[in-house]
């Protein structure tokens, strides 16, 4: 759609399920596209399936904050502030809270939360300098309501949408708007390193998942959606 048309956007978390199906739709539909990722391999095989340019890729650990910085600086030196920022990118470890370590508790809370703590703080200044834009998280389900062998996942999901509320009220004076997407189970590799048994046949897709941020960038001029759950029909609990 025309709305997207030379919109600039940055996908963190390009590589992987969610992202990759994202970049596609928004590429497609004329947004000018940036890419992070850690594999870089992987993020110059989508580039180059996109077209999208290498300057406009980034290789970072988005838990570092002078990484997430500098490339902050370039993307506003290639062109200017972001439209829209669309976070995909976190890690999920699951598992009983005897078994979950010290160092993987942190590790999910720097993974899903300190980074995108980075992001906005590092992509907001321009958005506000010009009174608008749009960040998109990923909490997923997870954010919202519970379940057995996820206190680290929830600990960070919970955490950033807490964050991402109180960020809204610093920016309700300008037309900046900050969704929240609850994703239920989505059919990508985030399972892959997960010890839990899962139906993924009964997932959502990757690409149907990538379809609801691509609406979700294309909000009314006159209005904002702060939420959207979407949930695979047999987890219709919330």
């Amino acid at each position: 759609m025309d709305k997207l048309n030379g919109k600039k956007v940055l996908i963190a978390g390009a590589t992987g399920g969610i992202g990759t199906q994202t970049a596609r739709l928004l590429a497609g539909s004329g947004a000018d596209v940036y890419l992070t990722g850690r594999k870089a391999d992987a993020l110059l095989r989508l580039a180059d399936s996109l077209s999208v340019p290498h300057g406009r890729c980034f290789v970072a650990d988005l838990t570092e904050a002078p990484a997430v910085s500098r490339m902050a600086e370039d993307i506003t030196r290639q062109s200017g502030p972001l439209d829209i920022l669309v976070n995909a990118s976190g890690i999920g470890i699951i598992k009983p809270l005897e078994q979950l370590s010290l160092e993987e508790f942190q590790q999910t809370l720097q993974g899903n939360l300190t980074a995108a703590f980075l992001l906005v703080k590092a992509f907001l200044p321009g958005m506000k300098e010009g009174k608008k834009g749009l960040i998109i998280n990923i909490p997923g389900v997870l954010g919202k309501v519970p379940m057995a062998g996820a206190a680290a996942y929830s600990a960070s999901k919970y955490g950033l949408v807490g964050m991402m509320q109180c960020i809204r009220e610093e920016v309700k004076r300008t037309e900046i708007r900050i969704t929240n997407l609850y994703l239920g189970g989505v059919d990508s590799p985030f399972w892959d390193t997960i010890d839990l048994r899962v139906q993924k046949e009964r997932m959502i897709r990757a690409e149907e998942a990538a379809r609801a941020i691509w609406f979700l960038c294309q909000q009314p001029l006159s209005g904002v959606v702060s939420e959207m759950v979407l949930q695979p029909f047999n987890h219709q609990a919330i």
